[in-house]
């Protein structure tokens, strides 16, 4: 486990030049407004309304809403499946784990914290969407941005998880779509 031992040395020099404004971001979690919308952000972004999206799909886009759906749905359990290897293999503590002074505003569903696996499906179904279906870009990017602020805020990822979750998840759907989505559309159509 080498590679494990030289990932946790790298977390704790990057955890300590985070702590500070993982605790700033932090403590607006005394406003209770503050609290609750991210509380509900949180709540969406483990699953709810990217299942509500991808059950909808065929009605919202009629043309190839189905071929959406199932995109959506493939590459959502390769983002599970993704980033839970990831988070068993690179081992970093949440942020309230490792530092007492930042709350922990929810509880977490899982304990690593990199990547953020909520900002990795958010980044990813939003991607797929922009390049799909890009008249649902604009109406879903505020929730997927307030999905990214909502793991620093409430103290369960430092911003390099977020970002790193981002990244990965982006790539994987534009990964998907631009390898499966037409596919999966001939398939359907035969």
């Amino acid at each position: 486990m080498p590679s494990t031992t030289k990932a946790s040395r790298f977390f704790n020099l990057v955890d300590q030049r985070e702590f500070a404004f993982c605790q700033a971001i932090n403590q607006s979690l005394r406003f209770r407004p503050v609290h609750s919308y991210f509380q509900l952000v949180s709540r969406l972004g483990d699953g709810w309304l990217w299942y509500a999206l991808i059950l909808a799909m065929p009605l919202i886009r009629p043309d190839h809403g189905l071929t959406l759906a199932l995109l959506m749905a493939a590459t959502g359990l390769t983002c599970t499946v993704t980033y839970k290897l990831l988070k068993r293999w690179l081992i970093r503590e949440r942020p309230f784990i490792s530092f007492p002074s930042i709350n922990c505003g929810t509880p977490p569903l899982d304990r690593y914290s990199f990547p953020s696996g909520h900002t990795l499906h958010a980044a990813c179904f939003t991607t797929i969407i922009a390049m799909m279906a890009p008249g649902l870009f604009w109406p879903l990017l505020p929730f997927t941005l307030s999905v990214a602020a909502s793991r620093v805020v409430l103290g369960l990822h430092y911003p390099s998880d977020v970002v790193a979750g981002a990244l990965i998840g982006g790539c994987m759907g534009a990964l998907a779509v631009n390898g499966f989505a037409e596919p999966l559309r001939i398939l359907l159509a035969a």
